[in-house]
């Protein structure tokens, strides 16, 4: 993952509603949600949630398609583990991070 790329998913991530949308369709998992479920369920009005979503989109951390007459929202997997491990990659200087009690892995540099 190049810098740009990185600077622009934390750039998209860095505000509360885009968060609080990725963090859903992580949950969701793959089959993801529609613009309808995700507006009633994080109560964020539509036209708000169409220009978080649009930014979610360019940033490479959200897909989007069509099943018929509706727009699915799904999380960028490889995306966001490629994210994860560019932000990680230079952790505790090259050295394996600790798991602990089944936790993820974390450093302690």
């Amino acid at each position: 993952m190049e810098d740009q790329d990185v600077i622009r998913a934390l750039a998209a991530l860095a505000q509360a509603h885009r968060l609080r949308l990725f963090r859903a369709l992580v949950v969701a998992g793959p089959d993801g949600l529609t613009p309808g479920t995700l507006a009633a369920q994080l109560e964020i009005p539509a036209n708000t949630l169409s220009f978080h979503l649009k930014e979610l989109t360019q940033a490479g951390l959200i897909t989007q398609s069509r099943d018929g007459r509706n727009l699915i929202y799904r999380a960028a997997y490889e995306r966001m583990n490629a994210l994860l491990g560019y932000l990680t990659a230079h952790c505790c200087e090259g050295a394996a991070c600790a798991v602990t009690d089944g936790n993820p892995p974390a450093c302690h540099c």
